[in-house]
């Protein structure tokens, strides 16, 4: 499967958009927001650019594209009016695969530039957005380009679906599973784990030519908490995700072979495996590392199960339809799913977390 080509979060605005479904997306950000605004108030203390690079890698769509912006922008303000230095002009690369909807991010510019000029008595800094489609495994910008970079909930996901989790005649090693579960060959792991490598060294790589030196990166990320792959955290709800896929082929909505080919291009990584990656590659300091459980939240009367399919719906959707058809019925797939999720919190809880890194160019 073409990940690039193919992968991206539900556009428009509709009800199972990804601007309708990524408050759980908000609240984590919102949580680490000040560990950001920290980090650009210190990268702007320490360099004297009168133009600021700043780049979003994965920004998809919805509300929460420009609202980081927004606030990089009055951090600098801020930090601008205590040392009585003038404003920079700042200019915003916003990030993502070629398929995203990139249409609806723009479309909501003239509220915010409207919304940063709001109460102001002085002008209003100058702000430069563009869009930038692509993989972020690989060099997107000039050298030594940028100043700042952003990433949340986006290096997770890997370029691919790891080639060897297939055998010569292209059928899965990990039958009856989208990813790694307890009946899983420890092959799998291994695989996962050598993709994540290469990928997240490629990025590493990728944007130390485009920072310049001492700029900054803030990553947030899924990952795991111990050694073990299989927990009760983020890759629970993909133990889930394959139980309701086998419901769907228990009703003949989808075939049992193409449930036995389908995974997910997606790794958890443990602190250790991320910062052992940081220390090899060697372009970047990590300067700090943070862990995180979001708080379980509901929103306009519906379960935490059903916040929960619903952002799942509105990550995976184009990746189930390029795979098992049309015909698959994802509002009943869904439906399962939030129950699901439901009647597995009243036994006992899931525990996702994020890591958040703050990492400077050598």
């Amino acid at each position: 499967m073409d990940v690039e080509r193919v992968f991206h979060m539900s556009g428009g605005v509709g009800k199972t958009s990804y601007a309708q479904n990524s408050s759980l997306q908000k609240k984590a950000s919102d949580m680490m927001k000040h560990i950001t605004m920290e980090t650009i108030q210190q990268l702007y203390n320490e360099v004297t650019a009168k133009s600021l690079g700043i780049a979003d890698l994965g920004c998809s769509s919805g509300p929460n594209s420009l609202s980081l912006i927004k606030d990089i922008v009055e951090a600098v303000e801020g930090s601008c009016h205590k040392t009585f230095r003038p404003l920079p002009e700042f200019r915003v690369f916003l990030n993502d695969l070629p398929t995203n909807d990139f249409n609806s991010v723009f479309k909501t510019l003239p509220d915010f530039y409207r919304d940063l000029k709001k109460d102001k008595t002085e002008r209003c800094p100058a702000i430069f957005i563009a869009g930038y489609p692509g993989s972020f495994y690989g060099r997107l910008f000039p050298n030594n380009c940028l100043h700042f970079i952003y990433s949340s909930y986006s290096l997770h996901w890997l370029s691919k679906v790891p080639p060897s989790l297939y055998d010569e005649h292209g059928k899965s090693i990990n039958q009856g599973n989208v990813y790694i579960s307890e009946s899983s060959p420890p092959s799998l792991s291994r695989a996962y784990w050598n993709q994540f490598q290469d990928d997240f060294s490629l990025f590493l790589k990728s944007r130390s030519e485009e920072l310049v030196i001492g700029g900054r990166m803030v990553l947030i990320i899924l990952g795991r908490i111990g050694h073990n792959h299989v927990d009760r955290g983020n890759s629970f709800f993909w133990e889930i995700l394959s139980r309701c896929l086998a419901i769907s082929v228990s009703q003949g909505e989808i075939e049992e072979e193409k449930l036995d080919c389908y995974d997910v291009h997606f790794y958890a990584a443990s602190r250790n495996e991320i910062e052992e990656e940081v220390r090899r590659e060697g372009s970047f300091e990590l300067e700090r590392v943070e862990m995180f459980e979001i708080e379980r939240e509901v929103q306009r009367g519906e379960s935490y199960g059903t916040a929960v399919a619903m952002t799942v719906r509105a990550i995976q959707e184009s990746m189930l339809y390029n795979h098992f058809g049309n015909g698959i019925n994802l509002d009943a797939l869904f439906n399962n799913y939030g129950k699901m999720i439901d009647q597995e919190m009243a036994k006992q809880e899931i525990k996702p977390i994020t890591f958040l890194l703050v990492l400077k160019k050598l």
